[in-house]
């Protein structure tokens, strides 16, 4: 169990005072030469200081894990700056990074992959394996030392990843998503143990910055959490949490705390950094960035919020829990239903629209002319393909005119992206066709 030392118990009580980190009006635009740029991040501030977790939380797309790299500087912004204030009489502040992925060298033992900073660094050999051996030690792989990647579970792995960034002895922790990849008992477990090294003051950092996309996982871990708006990624809240560690996720406050964010990444226009386009659906046009989700899993968000027990209306944070989805899994298939017109989206609640009330009990035909309605009527992409194929005589049009009009507004791979989601929905609909081979829309099925 989580619990604060006495000396950690002191630390908190003198204030987070001194600043490790600013971020100053950090914005990025990713791009290519001479074609369009995507704002991924705007206008972004962020204050890290002196024994405080800090979350950025928000869905995919929304900038956090750029902004985690600007600031260990494997990226540098377009503009803004990134500022570590130096103090006398103290060493700079140094940051070190733990990975979703892991990152290990498959050669290497874990030993050897957690001496690769300090060989780096020039640490020499014996003094290299007297600090690896203790971060092994601490983070609870002793025994392991030579074993390689492969012979680990991924909670193993990924506290080899924890070790390497601790062994340099960093000010600030960055870690990005460092859980997403674990089953939920292997995260749990991790989670858990990183508090509770954290809370007795046993790992040699100020601070740690974290990026995820779970809200409980936020709630649970961090003293600050700054809300993320997406397209672009913009700060719209910070939400400080008082609660006192250790946490329990079925406590009415951190229940509340949990549906207050939902409420917040809900609001209308907050997808869109909480500035709305005019138009009938905020940030619509065909340059609009679609996600890739099923219309086999939309239908089934459907079923599920018609059927007992929502009847029509479910409270998000309750219809993520009865269908074990994670709020990045979620919202976007909540907002592709949303933008369909077949739910409204406010206040932490998704209420069904009666279109989808009527596709929820309708037959698999009436289903298809129903989605074909809303598709081309309320995805401005879909509907932009099909009057193009109308008013050609042939009745076709390479999809290549498509990608090249997106790629105007967005990256190459998010009008890729984008052109597969209308492509798949237009498909089910039977809309208009698509042959892979000739890249080629049509209206009718070339097969």
């Amino acid at each position: 169990m989580t619990r604060f030392t006495p000396i950690q118990t002191l630390v908190q009580a003198l204030g987070h005072d001194n600043v490790l980190v600013e971020v100053r009006d950090v914005r990025h635009l990713y791009g290519k030469a001479g074609g369009a740029n995507l704002l991924v991040l705007d206008d972004v501030d962020l204050t890290l200081r002196d024994n405080e977790i800090v979350g950025l939380l928000g869905r995919s797309g929304s900038g956090k894990s750029t902004l985690l790299r600007s600031i260990a500087g494997l990226i540098t912004p377009t503009s803004g700056e990134i500022v570590f204030p130096s103090r006398a009489g103290e060493p700079p502040t140094t940051v070190s990074m733990v990975f979703q992925s892991f990152a290990l060298f498959p050669w290497l033992t874990v030993l050897q992959n957690v001496e690769v900073g300090l060989e780096a660094k020039r640490v020499k050999p014996d003094e290299r394996r007297r600090r690896a051996l203790a971060a092994i030690d601490l983070i609870g792989l002793d025994g392991f030392e030579n074993a390689y990647p492969k012979e680990l579970s991924g909670g193993m792995r990924q506290r080899v990843g924890l070790a390497r960034a601790l062994v340099v002895d960093p000010s600030i922790l960055l870690m990005d998503e460092p859980f997403s990849a674990l089953d939920v008992l292997t995260a749990e477990t991790l989670r858990t143990d990183l508090l509770d090294l954290w809370c007795e003051g046993r790992m040699p950092i100020k601070a740690i910055l974290m990026v995820t996309h779970n809200i409980e996982e936020a709630v649970l871990m961090c003293d600050r959490i700054l809300v993320f708006s997406s397209n672009p990624g913009r700060v719209v809240s910070t939400v400080k949490v008082d609660l006192p560690q250790p946490r329990n996720r079925l406590d009415p406050a951190f229940r509340a705390l949990v549906e207050s964010i939902y409420v917040q990444m809900t609001q209308p226009g907050q997808a869109q950094g909480g500035r709305q386009n005019e138009g009938l659906f905020p940030g619509t046009g065909v340059g609009m960035v679609l996600p890739r989700v099923s219309t086999n899993t939309l239908a089934g968000l459907i079923e599920a919020v018609d059927g007992a027990p929502f009847d029509g209306q479910a409270h998000m944070p309750d219809l993520a829990k009865e269908l074990q989805y994670e709020a990045d899994e979620l919202f976007p298939i909540a907002e592709t239903l949303q933008l369909l017109r077949f739910a409204e989206l406010e206040g932490g609640d998704l209420r069904l629209t009666p279109a989808a009330r009527r596709y929820a009990q309708a037959d698999v035909d009436t289903r298809k002319q129903l989605f074909a309605q809303h598709l081309l009527a309320h995805v401005p992409l879909a509907g932009h393909v099909r009057r193009v194929l109308d008013e050609r005589a042939s009745h076709k049009a390479p999809a290549a005119r498509f990608r090249d009009e997106l790629e105007d507004s967005m990256s190459p791979d998010y009008a890729e992206q984008t052109l597969k989601a209308v492509t798949s929905w237009a498909r089910y609909a039977e809309a208009f066709a698509y042959d892979e081979g000739a890249d080629l829309f049509t209206l009718d099925d070339p097969n």
